[in-house]
């Protein structure tokens, strides 16, 4: 199980797709597509919890035929679910009338990949939710598809969008949700300044993880920022390091945590100030990459450098929160160079396991199952790593 979000206007995540692996081996070999989605279902529903693994946000379920004829979504409450219909359901009387069904019981339902024409009519009559593809679809259609059904008071979603030109296209054309990795690429300017405040971050980055990092003037940089300070002691005193009593101040915290551990923690929090004029999907994945490389340093062979893989995931968007180039943001902060080799696209190990999250994320299965192979990893002990790390990123930034 995976999950990729889903934008509203404003930048901020309406919903997420949840995305299901059908194929791992010994598993779930030669499952169909109906029970793959009834999979994710009764996964999400049941398993792992669905407000848990959205936040409270809008689950977008693929749904086939069986799915909806069979009543397989009545699992989900329909406050949390939109009912995407894959573009090979046939919309024949049983789907037309399951749709009908379930649009009174209040569920909202979706279009994915729309194309319009006459035989999936009567399904956009249906819908709440027109999704464009973005990677197939002309520029003159993606207008015409507006003006036909916006006016009809149907909301579009534009999907597949891979830069942020791209997610300005739609934000102009007037499409309201959207789909892709737009969020994670930088965006970057000539010439551009970074501002004052990310250049002081980026110092406390470079002292936090500089060869003999000074705990006193790091101290002392903490405590000169208030809003950092604030975020930090909240932060620890949440019940989720439960602490015997409260810690009121930084050198208690620094005291209590050790080093090693206040490292990671601060290295965090500096990450979530950076990033308070951007998405904070960027935060939350980032976190998430870091939990996961965290986790997996035993089951992929490097046992001790778990630090490492944290730090690498947590620098892993750093590009797109400062809008400038990976290389010039490695070498202004002194990182091992195993992780520069990382994030530069050079070919190590721990370049390998930074592709099989990525690929994991974003529901790559094809590509998760090669690099599972290539780091001997047992795929089934994957997707609990997975979602404990999507936890504690969710806690840690809306503590």
């Amino acid at each position: 199980m995976a999950r990729q979000p889903i934008f509203n206007r404003q930048m901020r995540v309406y919903g997420y797709e949840l995305l299901f692996r059908s194929g791992i081996e010994s598993l779930f070999c030669g499952e169909s597509s109906e029970r793959a989605s009834a999979g994710v279902i009764v996964d999400s529903s049941l398993v792992i919890g669905l407000q848990e693994l959205t936040g409270n946000r809008k689950a977008f379920i693929n749904c086939t035929s069986e799915t909806l004829t069979k009543d397989h979504v009545l699992l989900i409450p329909p406050q949390l679910a939109v009912l995407e219909i894959l573009e090979t359901v046939e919309p024949d009387d049983g789907v037309l009338a399951a749709c009908r069904k379930l649009k009174q019981s209040g569920y909202l339902l979706a279009l994915d990949d729309f194309v319009l024409t006459e035989k999936i009519k009567p399904l956009a009559d249906l819908v709440d939710i027109i999704k464009v593809d973005f990677r197939t679809t002309e520029r003159d259609e993606r207008k015409h598809l507006i003006r036909r059904f916006a006016s009809q008071g149907l909301t579009l979603l534009a999907e597949k969008l891979e830069t942020r030109e791209e997610f300005r296209e739609a934000l102009d054309l007037g499409y309201s949700l959207f789909q892709g990795y737009f969020f994670g690429r930088p965006e970057t300017i000539s010439g551009r300044d970074i501002p004052i405040f990310k250049l002081n971050y980026l110092e406390l980055l470079r002292q936090i993880h500089s060869a003999e990092p000074e705990l006193k003037v790091l101290e002392d940089t903490v405590k000169h920022d208030a809003a950092l300070c604030y975020k930090l002691l909240r932060y620890l005193n949440s019940p989720y390091f439960g602490f015997r009593g409260e810690i009121h101040t930084i050198r208690h915290a620094f005291t209590l945590l050790g080093f090693s551990a206040l490292k990671k923690w601060l290295s965090a929090v500096v990450l979530a100030s950076m990033a308070t004029d951007e998405p904070e999907e960027l935060v939350i994945s980032s976190l998430i990459r870091a939990n996961f490389g965290e986790a997996l340093a035993p089951t992929v062979g490097l046992r001790g450098r778990d630090e490492e893989l944290y730090f690498m995931g947590l620098l892993s968007m750093m590009d797109a929160i400062l809008g400038r180039p990976m290389a010039e943001v490695v070498g202004d902060i002194a990182v091992s160079d195993e992780i520069k080799k990382a994030l530069l696209h050079g070919r190590n190990r721990f370049r390998d396991v930074f592709d099989l999250i990525v690929s994991y994320e974003r529901g790559d299965w094809e590509q998760f199952e090669r690099k599972a192979v290539e780091l001997k990893v047992d795929e089934p002990k994957i997707p609990p790593i997975y979602f404990e790390s999507l936890q504690r990123a969710e806690h840690f930034f809306h503590t």
